[in-house]
């Protein structure tokens, strides 16, 4: 029997982050879509993908959690 619990994600804190990561990310493609974003747009997009992605990455280190 599979232990279900093995299936819950562990760390709250982790999946956050990781959605914080996905919402930056989707924000930026569906813009893109939408119209052309000019160079500070496209730079603060840029930007809070990277603080995104950072966080979780340095969440992932200080916690030794992956999900």
């Amino acid at each position: 029997m599979t232990d279900l619990l093995t299936a819950v994600p562990t760390c709250i804190e982790h999946e956050r982050l990781a959605f914080a990561l996905l919402e930056a990310r989707t924000r930026g493609q569906y813009l893109t879509r939408l119209r052309t974003l000019s160079r500070d747009e496209r730079a603060e997009l840029d930007r809070r993908e990277r603080k995104a992605l950072a966080s979780l990455v340095d969440h992932e280190l200080e916690h030794g959690c992956n999900g």
